[in-house]
């Protein structure tokens, strides 16, 4: 039985999650599988995609100790053109800003932990750690992506193959770069292959011998990924913004979420799992519709279609994740998978087979145990307050690139038919809702810390558990639904 969740969280689903948070799965034991409800102590953000795992981390009492900010400088956007032709202005990059990262000092306490959600970068790296990556290998990957991007002696390439859904592969090759300009002359040479798409294509199954991962896999980098594939799993676009339905990049989002979460006491929140969105994308959310409240039934959910045509001409006014923090449940659906929430700790586990009666059963059960569903939210809420903070993003970016370039066999080139882009030459020509996110999430100066130390990788033991872990309480969930429906 294929279950999805429902949680007291903290941000909207309706935010793709890591990131659509993605929630993304790595493993079935792990995953937020289709849909969940998240109990909503916050709002629950449907779109990180970094896919994590939740275990316990220090990180939160071993942080970097604050530096006080002396004498810094800013580099804000530079849109003075250096040349119009035929009434096309040319935009070159900045010469100005530093080449080199120098963090002042970090201070007694000494560098911060990685969140335990890092780790999954050795497991996505794992197939090429014996062999390496070599050219050829990355060469297969042009059979889905959308585009490559080289960093050569710090400057960014891109070479495009096709377009990508909206504006997706715009604002991944705009995250990069900002990660370029937070630490700058600290991503090494390297050559990737991109696909935007949601679902995984390297189907580990194709490369195997005897059990072994061959090195003829593709490293192909992606938003999300799952047990049986081995794409390489990336924060998603939406970090950075999202422009065509008007979210704002994430470092100011989690900003208005927390706010919007404050505004109304959970208790006095209606006792309903809430949803709300476009249901004609996808077979799992127009299925869900049929446990919206009609004169027959009462499954315990309030469901909204979102016009989203209808909402940009009105300017997004009843779309803003921040006002959706008005129910106790919110109602996650779709995903592909997520590696970083653990059930009955951050979600509620909902059945795909028969989401109504689940639905109506969750709660139930959050409605008879306020505390301990007020207590889930709260997890989930400080989880994305803290562990996805956009300096996280960016360190989870930043050793996720260090790692894979350690792997390449071969000597990464300016890709031929390549353009140079920097910030300037992909925000300046721009304008309306692409340009604002731009400028808005724009790194104008490099850190003053260094990136967080990598945790260790996992072993074969602590998978295992973590594993069965979430599975015996997924299945726990179960028991209790049907004991439920037995008795009613």
């Amino acid at each position: 039985m294929q279950r999805f969740p429902i949680s007291t969280s903290i941000f909207p689903p309706s935010r793709r999650p890591i990131w659509e948070l993605s929630l993304r799965k790595r493993s079935a034991a792990v995953a937020v599988p289709a849909a969940a409800i998240f109990f909503l102590a916050a709002v629950l953000i449907s779109s990180t995609r970094l896919q994590f795992t939740l275990f316990h981390t220090n990180f939160l009492g071993n942080q970097t100790e604050k530096i006080p900010k002396k004498s810094i400088k800013y580099y804000p956007l530079n849109c003075s053109s250096s040349s119009t032709t035929n009434q096309t202005q040319h935009f070159t990059c900045r010469k100005d800003y530093p080449t080199l990262y120098e963090p002042e000092s970090i201070g007694p306490s000494g560098r911060s932990v990685c969140p335990e959600y890092f780790r999954w970068i050795h497991e996505d790296l794992k197939p090429w750690a014996a062999g390496g990556i070599t050219r050829e290998m990355v060469e297969k990957g042009k059979a889905t992506a959308h585009f490559r991007l080289a960093v050569v002696r710090g400057i960014v390439y891109v070479e495009h193959y096709k377009k990508s859904i909206q504006t997706r592969d715009l604002f991944t090759i705009w995250g990069i770069l900002q990660l370029l300009r937070r630490y700058p002359g600290q991503i090494p040479d390297l050559e990737l292959m991109f696909d935007c798409d949601d679902r995984p294509v390297v189907k580990s199954a194709d490369y195997r011998n005897a059990g072994v991962d061959t090195v003829e896999a593709p490293p192909v980098f992606r938003y999300c990924g799952d047990e049986e594939t081995l794409d390489i799993v990336f924060p998603d676009w939406s970090f950075w913004g999202w422009a065509e339905i008007n979210i704002r990049p994430w470092e100011n989002l989690l900003k208005e979420l927390k706010k919007g979460n404050e505004k109304r006491k959970w208790m006095k929140r209606e006792a309903f799992a809430y949803w709300k969105g476009n249901p004609y994308v996808a077979d799992t959310r127009q299925d869900l519709l049929k446990c919206n409240l009609s004169l027959q039934n009462d499954w315990n959910a309030r469901l909204y279609i979102q016009d989203w045509i209808q909402e940009s001409q009105q300017g997004y006014k009843q779309s803003k994740l921040a006002n959706q923090c008005t129910y106790r449940y919110k109602i996650y659906i779709e995903g592909y998978g997520c590696r970083s929430l653990e059930p009955l700790h951050h979600y509620w586990p909902l059945s795909d087979d028969h989401k109504c009666k689940s639905i109506k059963f969750a709660v139930h059960w959050g409605n008879s145990h306020k505390q301990k569903a007020q207590d889930i939210g709260k997890t989930a809420s400080n989880f994305i307050q803290q562990e996805l903070r956009m300096e996280n993003v960016y360190d989870y970016m930043f050793h996720l690139l260090n790692h894979y370039a350690k792997l390449l066999r071969f000597q990464p080139e300016i890709p031929t038919g390549a353009m140079e882009v920097c910030s300037e030459t992909m925000a300046c020509p721009r304008d309306g809702p692409e340009k604002k996110f731009m400028k808005e999430s724009m790194v104008k100066t490099p850190s003053l810390t260094i990136p967080c130390s990598m945790p260790p990788p996992f072993d074969t033991p602590s998978l295992q558990r973590l594993y069965r872990r979430n599975a015996n309480l997924i299945s726990q969930v179960e028991k209790w639904e049907n004991h439920f429906w037995i008795q009613n």
